[in-house]
Order: structure tokens, then sequence, then C-alpha cells
């Protein structure tokens, strides 16, 4: 739990422009508290994802379903599970795309209550042109440099699986040495 009374860790050094306070409210983004600023990022790249994938009569929630189904068929359970999101919201999105052409649900083989989602050839050709990794990296990089690219990547990847960085951080103090030079695990 976060405690709203602990020092605000966005001060300290390595955490934006110095003697700068954060503001929340203010109009520059240089003032803005980490989580503001990610919030922000995220939006604006959802929307520019979403202008882009329209072409196809896809967004940013519909194409994960491809992308689980290019390895084949799933339940609608599965792609719920593997998207991150609630059956009924797969249910929506899958009804979206059955519309489109993009996928067919028949009944399951064994238990006539559930249905197997297959990618049509419509969806897998939609999905190979619209995913295309340049249009999404270009969108999210542009005016960066290629360093700042590769750094903006690693510290994606700590904020988006914490667990991974919290076991480096046991795994670096473990293996870290001590005052004495030895080891402290």
């Amino acid at each position: 739990m976060i405690d709203p009374t602990a020092e605000d860790p966005g001060q300290g050094a390595g955490y934006g422009p110095p003697g700068r306070p954060r503001d929340a409210g203010s109009d520059d983004p240089r003032d803005w508290p980490v989580g503001r600023l990610l919030s922000a990022a995220a939006r604006r790249v959802e929307r520019e994802w979403n202008t882009h994938l329209s072409a196809w009569d896809l967004n940013h929630a519909s194409l994960p379903v491809l992308v689980h189904l290019m390895g084949g068929p799933r339940s609608q359970r599965e792609l719920a599970h593997l998207c991150g999101v609630t059956e009924q919201t797969t249910s929506r999105v899958l009804d979206r795309m059955q519309r489109t052409g993009y996928v067919t649900r028949t009944e399951h083989p064994q238990d006539r209550r559930r249905h197997v989602i297959a990618l049509t050839d419509a969806g897998r050709g939609a999905f190979l042109q619209a995913s295309a990794p340049r249009a999404a990296e270009a969108m999210v990089t542009r005016g960066l440099t290629p360093e700042q690219v590769a750094q903006l990547h690693d510290l994606l990847v700590l904020v988006a699986r914490p667990e991974r960085s919290e076991r480096s951080d046991e795994a670096a103090e473990s293996t870290a040495p001590d005052a004495d030079g030895g080891r402290l695990a």
C-alpha cells in the first residue's frame, strides 16, 4: 500500500529536473509526477495506435486477440485470460471481429456451451498488415535517438514487469560484496 504521507520519491536525484517541484496540475509535462507522465504517454500512444488500426477496423483491444489466434484456435475463456480482460469484454471484441469477418466461432466438439474461436484468412491478412512493427515503433519513438529508444525499452520492461525487478534487486543484494569484500549470501 502506498503511504500518502511519505516523501515523494520523484524529488530525488535522477527524477527529472532538480529543484522543480512536482505539480500534477501543471500544463508543463516536465512538472508532472512519473505516474501522470506514463498515463499521458500511454493514452497518446493508444489514440495514435487506434487511428492506425482503424484502417483495418481494429483497435487496441482486438489486435491482441489476433496475436493469440495466430497460434491456432482458442476458446473465449483462453483468449480472455491471455489478453488480461474479462470474458464479457472478450465477447464484445469477438462480436465485432466476427462481423468484420476476421474470426469465426464454432461450437466446441465436446462441450456445446463453449465456442472455438479461429482466425479467418481475412483476419490473418489484417493482422499481418496492421501489426507491422515499424509503424508501431515509429509512433512511440518519434524524435528519440536510438540510444533513447533502447533506454526507454529497458525502463518500460522494468515498469511493466515489476516482479522481475524485485527479483533482480534481491539477487543483487544477496551477491553484493559486504564491507570486508566478501559476499553477503
